[in-house]
């Protein structure tokens, strides 16, 4: 799939990101990428273009851009590694709500004057901590998030947490799709019954399920990759984003 290098002002500064886009002259319904807590890297790039042979122009961000020269974890070694562990945490920690939310406006703004986009309604999807990053935006932006999924993401609903995405149910536009992993500490059975009900009692339409599969189940340079979900995420996104993003 063609990628170009794209660099978008964000709030802090200059977010560089790639564009997928399919084969072709377009325009495309768009769709933004949220990656795991080990950011941008390769195996993201390959899983954007595929994304984008299913027919969306995909917009996959350096989330860390506040952190300048960005240098990848090894996923097989983060967690194990307390140097590495250490720096992830912190990463991760800086990436407070707001900034969240301020960084997507400017994607969301990218998109909007990029000739490969079609219509005004745009996807997201995210990965552990882009998973929540996920549902946070489309509740945040719900006059431009059409569809929002989540796979293996953490702490989308905590109940007492001010901070948590599911208090934004009521403001959702977008059909949402999430799924959990099995024995997941960071979105455990009680979070998905809080979220499954907060979701239909806003009126949301929505999926929540639990894949049988272990956390980081849908990325490919995770341990923990299980390759019968990642092909059951990829079956679930094209049919959430063909149906809803349809212009």
């Amino acid at each position: 799939m063609p990628r170009t290098d794209v660099t978008i002002a964000a709030p802090d500064g200059d977010c560089s990101a790639t564009l997928h886009t399919p084969e072709g002259s377009g325009p495309w319904p768009a769709v933004i990428i949220f990656p795991d807590a080990g950011g941008v890297r390769d195996t993201f790039r390959t899983m954007a273009d595929r994304l984008a042979g299913l027919g969306y122009t995909v917009l996959l961000p350096d989330v860390y851009y506040r952190e300048g020269g960005f240098e990848p974890f090894d996923m097989a070694t983060v967690f194990s590694d307390q140097e590495q562990r250490t720096r992830l945490m912190g990463m991760v920690g800086s990436l407070t709500n707001e900034k969240i939310v301020a960084d997507a406006g400017a994607f969301l703004d990218f998109l909007a004057e990029r000739p490969e986009v079609a219509g005004t309604g745009v996807g997201t999807t995210g990965y552990c901590m882009g998973g929540r990053a996920s549902m946070l935006v489309a509740g945040s932006h719900p006059d431009r998030v059409a569809a929002a999924a989540s796979f293996h993401g953490g702490r989308i609903a905590v109940e007492d947490d001010p901070n948590s995405p599911h208090l934004l149910a009521d403001r959702l536009r977008a059909t949402v799709y999430v799924a959990g992993a099995e024995n997941d500490g960071s979105f455990t059975a009680e979070q998905a019954a809080l979220l499954e009900d907060t979701l239909t009692k806003a009126g949301v339409a929505h999926t929540v399920v639990t894949y049988p599969a272990a956390h980081g189940f849908a990325v490919p340079d995770n341990p923990t990759y299980d390759a019968a979900a990642e092909q059951r995420h990829w079956e679930a996104m094209e049919e959430l984003y063909g149906t809803a993003l349809k212009f």
